[in-house]
């Protein structure tokens, strides 16, 4: 749980959480969007990866990043994602890239179900 949180103290990788909402996205096209250095989006990167909320797949000579959408923080940090004012517009974004594709946008709260019913 410690990583988790560490993972998310940082406002670019709560940003990359965001922008991978909707869609999964290469290094380089996370890149485009932040003013930081490549090895720093890496580190980014890998500290989400090693707190479980994104996971990376080799498509050809590329590799894409995505949510593990199972994963109950990444539900909770989508719900928070709607309201925030920064992370709204970012959503937003990750849908119409999603959409450019041909791809039907996901978005991680429908992956995963709250229980309604503390009982």
């Amino acid at each position: 749980m410690d990583k988790v949180f560490s993972a998310l103290a940082s406002t670019p990788r709560r940003r990359i959480l965001a922008y991978l909402s909707a869609t999964s996205m290469t290094a380089g096209e996370i890149a485009e969007r932040f003013d930081i250095s490549k090895p720093s989006l890496s580190k980014h990167l890998s500290v989400l990866e090693n707190a479980g909320l994104v996971t990376r797949e080799k498509k050809g000579q590329f590799v894409h990043y995505s949510l593990v959408p199972e994963n109950l923080t990444n539900t909770l940090h989508g719900f928070a994602q709607q309201v925030c004012p920064v992370g709204g517009s970012i959503v937003k974004e990750s849908r119409r890239i999603a959409e450019e594709r041909g791809e039907t946008p996901r978005n991680a709260s429908d992956k995963q179900t709250l229980p309604t019913d503390a009982t």
